[in-house]
């Protein structure tokens, strides 16, 4: 049987770097996306050039209704989903007390909610086949507090806590659950923050550079793997040392 990776997230940034690396080691993916349908379908058409299996599915993570219409799609034109990888997310800096609620509640319905859905969505079919895998993609700042961040850092936390609580709950059906925690990431999530600041950052970080989405993929593709076969709960922190 073929198979089957859903990236979430993945027209850009990090879940693009994850779905083209799981295409060139033989899964077929689904590639998610919210409103950059440009850039998903151009990476579809990339991946399927190569000789790939792909197709573009637009949701957003947030809306139960749109998440169980993708995977009917995924479904239908791929099969059964059997690696997870619940990366959509949104982040913004801005201190606390100028934190309003409607984004409090987006930060939490995207980051927190949308894992809940997708992986409610595609745990049937894993269910029945008594395996399968399942990444998160958290952030460091999910281990150690980030000044001006703490929506976005309060909603990777809870990242951490739900892939610790279901790999345990999951284990005896076969499927795991891992999660992994990126560093500062040379994405467009993290330009806004500026040339000046970024290289400070780089700095900082003990290997003296910005991750890569290439990095972070090689991480996510080998918790995803058979590779991984013994690894469930854990939390493969990928940010240069930053944190030691």
């Amino acid at each position: 049987m073929e198979r089957v990776a859903l990236v979430t997230g993945a027209s850009r940034g990090i879940g693009r770097a994850v779905a083209a690396r799981l295409a060139r080691e033989g899964w077929a993916v689904a590639i998610n996306y919210r409103v950059r349908r440009d850039k998903a379908e151009e990476l579809r058409d990339a991946l399927r050039s190569q000789g790939c299996r792909a197709v573009a599915c637009q949701a957003d993570v947030a809306d139960r209704a749109a998440v169980d219409a993708m995977l009917r799609t995924v479904r239908a034109q791929l099969g059964p989903v059997s690696l997870l990888v619940s990366n959509a997310g949104v982040a913004g800096q801005m201190q606390f007390q100028d934190l309003a609620e409607a984004d409090w509640d987006r930060y939490f319905a995207v980051n927190v909610k949308g894992a809940y859905h997708v992986i409610q969505a595609v745990l049937p079919d894993m269910l029945h086949a008594h395996a399968g895998s399942i990444v998160t993609v958290s952030s460091m700042w999910g281990l150690r507090g980030a000044s001006c961040e703490v929506c976005y850092s309060a909603t990777k936390a809870a990242l951490i806590g739900l892939t610790r609580s279901l790999a345990m709950e999951l284990a005896p059906t076969g499927i795991r659950v891992n999660c992994v925690a990126p560093g500062v990431v040379d994405t467009d999530m993290v330009q806004v923050l500026g040339p000046e600041t970024l290289r400070e950052l780089a700095q900082t970080t003990p290997l003296g550079r910005l991750g890569s989405p290439e990095d972070i993929a090689a991480a996510v593709c080998f918790l995803g793997s058979d590779q991984a076969s013994f690894i469930t709960g854990q939390i493969l922190t990928a940010d240069g040392g930053f944190i030691l």
